[in-house]
């Protein structure tokens, strides 16, 4: 059993730890829950001898943790999973522990296999992967076999397999009747694998209680309810409100067009309906979350918190008398102002006409080019490129020049 006595720790002015009392009894998994600074590290190396304590002190089995003989072999950690040396490969690691605490060889090969660490046991950690090099971290918590574990992020960085497979691990040792202590953020994870919590804030306790116990003093649970909707619906809606009403209920209205009861049990509410002649298509209790609970206790001592920031230095700037959310910038078509346009396939220009072309005021006047005398009716144009060409080919020398000067203006 892990015990805490008015644990405290100060680093200068700073206070990480403040009057810290709990104990951690053996057979639970206990989840060790809190913000960022809160204290949780602290606290932790403080049971490990890491860290003396300010004032107040904390045994392990009715211990200091630096007066256990041989601790290896009483406790077992696991606070950072990158304290290991590189150069040395999965089972040289754990072999210089064993042989520093005189545990067996032959223990080195069991947990690897425990872990699934196995197969890589001879390449040099500094290759593994963040969830390998966590397995490798439990693997040395192992090491020894003992009574008492403690883990920080044991999940950290593992896949969805390695996520379960430690959440079965923890609930074997606790099972085995040993004192299994898990600090994480993960909440989703602490509601599938503690039973037990304790939640510091700003290094003070807020909650030692049983994880049902914890949603239950932490949220507020409301029934949730829906009308038939039928001809008469929102007669009944509000006919069913009332009475919910009258009978100390509380009564509000969800988006999708349900209600919100709380002060009634289901029961209860179950029976007004049926005298108010109500038919209800939905009647569901609602239990808030390990999430939702853990956020309203610890609302009050968070740190770190992110601003509402959108960016509004890299907007460009908005023009004077518009509304900033309601200011849309016009749309400009993507049409070129300038430049070179290719000329329409011959015969199928719907702007040719017979005026000269226009020139820029500022260019000098051209005099017009006199009259060609008449000729005969122009041929018609031809219908494709190839007839084009084949007319131009078979035009007199004079014809095939006016075509190419044409064919050179239209350009």
């Amino acid at each position: 059993m892990i015990e805490a006595v008015g644990l405290t720790k100060r680093y200068g002015a700073k206070t990480a730890v403040y009057n810290l009392s709990f104990q951690v009894k053996p057979g639970t998994v206990t989840g060790f829950l809190g913000p960022n600074g809160s204290g949780k590290s602290t606290t932790m190396r403080m049971i490990l001898g890491l860290d003396q304590p300010t004032a107040g002190h904390v045994t392990v089995g009715g211990h200091p943790f630096r007066q256990l003989p041989n601790a290896p072999r009483q406790v077992g950690a696991l606070l950072d999973a990158k304290a290991v040396h590189g150069g040395r490969s999965a089972r040289n690691h754990l072999l210089s522990l064993a042989q520093l605490s005189g545990i067996p060889a032959a223990r080195v090969d069991e947990v690897l296999g425990v872990v699934g660490l196995q197969d890589v046991a001879r390449r040099r950690s500094n290759g593994f992967s963040l969830g390998m090099g966590q397995r490798l971290g439990i693997a040395s918590a192992l090491l020894g076999d003992p009574q008492v574990l403690l883990f920080d992020e044991p999940v950290n960085g593992l896949d969805p397999e390695g996520i379960l497979w430690v959440r079965n691990l923890m609930k074997q040792l606790a099972a085995e009747g040993r004192t299994v202590f898990v600090s994480s953020h993960l909440m989703s994870e602490m509601a599938l694998t503690a039973e037990h919590l304790i939640v510091i804030g700003r290094g003070q306790l807020l909650a030692d209680m049983s994880v049902k116990d914890f949603i239950s003093h932490n949220s507020a649970d409301f029934a949730r309810i829906r009308p038939a909707q039928t001809g008469t619906g929102q007669e009944a809606r509000e006919k069913l409100i009332v009475s919910l009403g009258e009978a100390g209920g509380q009564v509000l209205s969800e988006p999708d067009g349900a209600l919100r009861v709380t002060g009634l049990p289901l029961p209860r509410i179950s029976d007004l309906a049926h005298e108010a002649d109500v038919r209800l298509w939905e009647l569901s209790p609602h239990q808030a979350s390990l999430e939702e609970a853990y956020m309203r206790l610890t609302q009050g001592a968070v740190d770190y918190r992110s601003t509402a920031d959108q960016l509004a230095g890299f907007a460009p700037p908005q023009p004077q008398g518009y509304a900033v959310q309601l200011y849309e910038p016009p749309v400009v078509p993507d049409v070129p102002t300038q430049g070179w346009y290719p000329p329409p396939p011959p015969g199928e220009n719907p702007y040719a006409t017979d005026a000269p072309p226009q020139t820029p005021a500022t260019a000098a006047p051209v005099p017009p080019a006199p009259l060609a005398p008449p000729t005969s009716p122009p041929a018609p144009a031809p219908a494709t490129a190839a007839d084009f060409v084949k007319s131009l080919g078979d035009a007199k020398p004079d014809e095939t020049a006016a075509a190419t000067d044409s064919t050179e203006d239209a350009r």
